[in-house]
């Protein structure tokens, strides 16, 4: 081929190309660019409502934190750090930046996957305003019209004032008025330099870059915000020098706006689900825009009931420890936590290349006695989650996710640590009725007898296990008899003889524990960390005749005209874990814990059908129980979250510490007229011995 016929070739081919795009270009922009009436006002932002599942709003996604400010009172500092970070040709384009798309184009195609900015502000307002986070060649197209569309209906200065008060910060926080009281405590002109470089900083992720969760990747993005608008020369070097060296300063003290609703941490497990769960189908959708109605599983009276058990117990709870606590002798430990929350402090952590400052930082706050009592007093603190569930559904009813003084001291309760979803604790004897159902599918029955005296074994490795709290002076009892005293040497006997730690891990799995295990025969009291929901989820296998349900949250989805864009149709993950018939000896077994065992404390409370198990960890540092009714599942952890600090003595048992929560709570649902839970019994004989009735199964699989 001649080069002439080769030019020729390559012209038309480029041609072509030009003109399929130009025409598809059209086909996209024809009727799906807003008009410039809409542009001249623009769809406001609907609410999206989180709904309990018996009709009561719990709260919303997050439009009530929005102010609309005018341009002179937004600060001159975030206008500088916003044009240097995200738009420095702001000024001189007319809404698109050839230059950047291109570059942004060339770099994705020879550097595959990597990300290279290249929207304008008014760009970025047109895909606020208008359009989703669609990731695609049309969205881009309407983005890029629609921001030529702007530059002709507003003037830079509107459409500086417009993006202010209308980007999303995070935290629910739309618009740079909100963004303020919400990171800040202040208004929008009270922010400083470095304040506002923070705000923008945000803007590239708001979950990514908070300081709370994130400080070092914050501060560094704060810091290159900082940087750029130095080196924009919209930043004197004096003013960038002091900005730079400020650490970012969030409020630690909650205000009263900080209380979302009767379950925040509900609500916040649910939004983290349908921003990360694709089952959910929001690709497409703004959960904080688009007026969407999530309904869920909670039951606000349940919940009601939930946070005043806690509240009730943990009142008196907290002053029996703190009578109890001392901190004499304790002067290593008080070292320990004081050097501890030193390191965490964001100003230390902002001096990380500076080892003078860091040391100078430390004795300072070493010899501040405030500091230190306030260091002592958080860290003894009482911290518990609770959850209660439909064993044959699955569904959350109720989930407190910290202790209520606890939560005083962060600044958004919603995201604060959730103890039933994002620790994993020591569960304890709580953990042995996997053992006993284990040795149950082995071939023994709740009236087998084994010896309950001191008991030692070899392990592997060469060391003798020797488990302590016999919880009898030796001889033959029966599995239910180990089980309602919960005697670490049964249980030991058991895991080594009758079973093996492999398979009370695979059925522990089956039933709905998630945490990785290892087979050493110490899980048999509860050595192995676990996550508070799933032991709660596994216990809820016991009750539903032996099928494993895994918790659910969310029933359906809506958007702003009623349409269903998800509904929950029973495909939660079904496992058949253990026979109906081990279901219900282990049921009967664990009623005899309530009736005269470990957890007998909870009858001041709650007269009727319970089963559970309490669990207490070496040194009484975490206290559990897990129980159930023929209708709800329910657990209780309690403990510190420094787990150098513990429980002092007896009164830290899971049957002192975590069951009476579970028996007020019962207590309260159960005599509700308005739940109407009908005071049922198990539906099988109580006795161990007795043949095992027959019962249909609660939750089919499917």
């Amino acid at each position: 081929m001649t080069p002439k016929k080769l030019l020729l070739l390559l012209f038309g081919v480029l041609t072509s190309a030009v003109l399929i795009l130009v025409l598809y270009s059209i086909g996209v922009v024809y009727g799906n660019v807003p008009s410039f009436e809409q542009l001249e006002n623009p769809k406001q932002d609907l609410a999206t409502q989180v709904v309990s599942s018996d009709g009561e709003i719990l709260d919303h996604f997050f439009i009530k934190r929005r102010t609309y400010i005018p341009f002179d009172s937004i600060p001159a500092g975030f206008i500088n750090s916003l044009i240097s970070t995200e738009d420095r040709e702001f000024y001189n384009h007319w809404g698109i930046h050839s230059a950047r798309i291109f570059k942004a184009v060339l770099v994705k195609s020879i550097f595959y996957g990597k990300k290279e900015g290249g929207s304008t502000i008014t760009q970025q307002l047109a895909r606020n305003l208008f359009y989703t986070q669609e990731k695609s060649i049309r969205r881009k197209i309407l983005e890029a019209v629609t921001a030529v569309k702007i530059e002709q209906t507003y003037t830079k200065k509107e459409i500086l004032e417009l993006y202010a008060n209308t980007v999303y910060f995070g935290r629910g926080a739309y618009g740079i008025q909100i963004a303020a009281q919400v990171y800040f405590n202040k208004t929008a002109l009270e922010l400083s330099q470095s304040e506002c470089a923070y705000l923008v900083a945000l803007l590239k992720g708001p979950d990514i870059y908070n300081a709370e969760q994130h400080y070092e990747k914050a501060l560094a993005r704060r810091n290159l915000v900082l940087h750029l608008t130095f080196e924009n020369k919209l930043l004197g070097a004096g003013a960038y020098n002091k900005s730079i060296d400020e650490p970012i300063t969030l409020p630690t003290a909650k205000t009263a706006a900080g209380l979302s609703g009767i379950a925040p941490h509900f609500v916040e497990m649910v939004r983290q689900k349908l921003e990360k769960d694709e089952r959910y189908g929001m690709k497409n959708y703004n959960l904080y825009r688009d007026g969407l109605v999530i309904y869920t599983t909670l039951n606000a009276k349940i919940q009601r009931h939930a946070n005043a058990a806690v509240d009730e117990h943990l009142r008196e709870f907290q002053k029996q420890f703190l009578q109890a606590w001392t901190w004499k002798d304790k002067s290593a430990m008080i070292t320990a936590l004081v050097r501890q929350a030193i390191r965490e402090r964001p100003d230390y952590i902002a001096a990380k290349d500076d080892d003078a400052k860091r040391s100078e930082l430390a004795q300072k706050y070493q010899k501040n006695q405030k500091f230190i009592d306030s260091v002592k007093r958080r860290s003894t603190l009482i911290q518990t989650g609770l959850v209660v569930m439909d064993p044959s559904t699955g569904f959350i009813n109720a989930l407190v996710g910290a202790s209520p003084e606890a939560m005083k001291y962060n600044s958004e309760s919603r995201y604060s640590l959730n103890h039933i979803t994002q620790i994993r604790r020591q569960p304890g004897s709580s953990f042995k009725p996997f053992v006993y159902a284990s040795a149950l599918e082995n071939g023994l029955t709740p009236v087998s007898e084994i010896e309950s005296g001191p008991y030692s074994y070899t392990l592997p490795s060469g060391q003798i296990w020797s488990p302590s709290g016999t919880g009898s002076s030796g001889g033959l009892v029966t599995l239910s008899y180990g089980l309602k005293l919960s005697i670490n040497t049964v249980a030991a006997r058991l895991i080594t003889q009758h079973t093996t730690p492999s398979e009370v891990i695979l059925l522990a799995k089956k039933m709905g524990i998630t945490t990785p295990m290892d087979p050493f025969p110490t899980i048999a009291l509860g050595a192995e960390e676990v996550i508070p929901i799933d032991i709660v989820s596994a216990y809820g296998a016991f009750a539903n005749q032996g099928i494993s349900v895994e918790p659910v949250c969310i029933t359906k989805i809506e958007d702003r005209f009623g349409t269903v864009l998800y509904e929950y149709k029973n495909n939660a993950k079904i496992t058949d874990a253990i026979s109906p018939k081990i279901a219900q000896q282990m049921t009967s077994m664990m009623q005899g814990v309530v009736n005269g065992g470990t957890a007998s404390g909870i009858r001041k409370w709650f007269k009727y059908d319970a089963a559970g198990k309490t669990g207490t960890t070496n040194d009484f540092t975490d206290a559990w129980f897990v129980g159930f009714t023929p209708q709800l599942v329910a657990g209780v952890w309690v403990g510190f979250d420094n787990q150098r600090v513990k429980f002092t003595g007896w009164y830290g048992q899971g049957g002192k510490a975590a069951a009476p929560i579970w028996g007020r709570l019962m207590a309260k649902i159960y005599s509700d007229p308005k739940l109407d839970f009908r005071k049922t019994r198990f539906g099988f004989p109580a006795s161990p011995s007795d043949p095992v009735a027959p019962r249909p199964r609660r939750c089919a699989l499917s």
